[in-house]
């Protein structure tokens, strides 16, 4: 079972669940999750924690402690390199038609966009006089 899956000192993977103004909530399994305080995150102080990771992103985090009973954990990504997929930018290639294409379609998405708010607000009032 999970139980034994987690050793003190270990490294295993996890998703941010949530951050707080205090620190890192991480889901680790089906059972397990755990908190990256604040002071955990790094050597360094850490004004907005948003800067290290975002909701929804795999990272690598390190066991400091567990409690079975409860199946809560406590993390730190302080002293290991964390991020899973570095995100990579990529160059914005400017193309020729620059901003033509928005030009030439967009009275028609406005005049669809208009047709389509219209039509909703005709069935509204077609059901409201039934």
């Amino acid at each position: 079972m999970t139980r034994n899956r987690y050793q003190i000192g270990n490294i295993v993977t996890g998703c941010v669940t949530g951050i707080e103004k205090y620190g890192i909530f991480v889901g680790l399994d089906n059972y397990y999750s755990g908190l990256i305080h604040i002071s955990e995150i790094s050597d360094s102080f850490v004004r907005n924690i948003n800067d290290y990771v975002n909701i929804g992103e795999t990272i690598k985090v390190k066991i400091l402690d567990f409690n079975n009973n409860d199946f809560h954990v406590k993390l730190s990504i302080k002293d290991i390199d964390y991020r899973i997929n570095k995100r990579k930018r990529t160059k914005i290639i400017e193309t020729s038609n620059g901003f033509s294409s928005l030009e030439k379609n967009l009275e028609f998405w406005m005049q669809r966009k208009e047709v389509e708010i219209l039509n909703k607000q005709g069935q509204k009032n077609v059901k409201s006089l039934k």
